[in-house]
């Protein structure tokens, strides 16, 4: 099984890297996705949570805005929940690996932001930050989801700058494309020099 962990900011072109790794065969591993799914359906996490944030689960269901309220405001309190998470999340991964595996997948693609913080990087064979200006990145933003450019730049400047992209992944692709067809036929020409199967 080759495994590439894909990274980097929104509105950098992570999908289409991804998309052209799905063209290659790879099974796609939205980690966001799977998170979501965990923390709906996922006893043993939501338990764990609830442990360590009495109240913010009731009746079997993560109250999102009152966990909110303590981690946003406490970093050893995100720390926690990440730990928490992290793990659980690399557990499904894993999990949804190995089946793709036993079904005779050869080639699979993990989308994280949080992929090195959150070990999966170590799971990978390589890691590719997709990165890009943040003018450019906006614009694909405000298209995107219809929102002004200032609230584009804010999301931007939320999330971890490129060099902590660059440095801390195996490569980095860098989308200062016009269209989207020049970075994926760049995204091709990477992947088919790079990836083994």
């Amino acid at each position: 099984m080759f495994i590439v962990g894909i990274t980097g900011g929104t509105g950098a072109g992570k999908t289409t890297a991804l998309d052209v790794l799905k063209e290659m065969g790879a099974l796609i591993i939205d980690c966001d996705a799977v998170y979501h799914d965990l923390t709906a359906n996922s006893k043993e996490m939501l338990s764990e949570i609830g442990t360590r944030f009495p109240g913010v689960v009731v009746d079997g269901i993560l109250q999102r805005k009152n966990l909110g309220k303590i981690v946003f405001d406490d970093f050893e309190a995100l720390q926690d929940l990440n730990a928490i998470t992290h793990k659980y999340v690399k557990l499904e991964v894993r999990r949804l690996i190995d089946a793709w595996e036993a079904d005779g997948g050869k080639l699979a693609a993990i989308d994280a932001i949080a992929l090195n913080e959150s070990g999966l990087g170590k799971m990978c064979n390589f890691t590719v930050a997709i990165i890009a200006p943040a003018e450019k990145r906006a614009q694909r933003i405000m298209a995107r989801e219809g929102i002004d450019f200032d609230y584009a730049m804010k999301r931007i400047r939320a999330q971890k700058n490129d060099i902590y992209f660059i440095e801390e992944n195996t490569y980095s692709l860098i989308n200062d494309y016009d269209t989207k067809a020049e970075f994926e036929n760049n995204c091709r020409e990477f992947f088919a020099e790079k990836v083994s199967v």
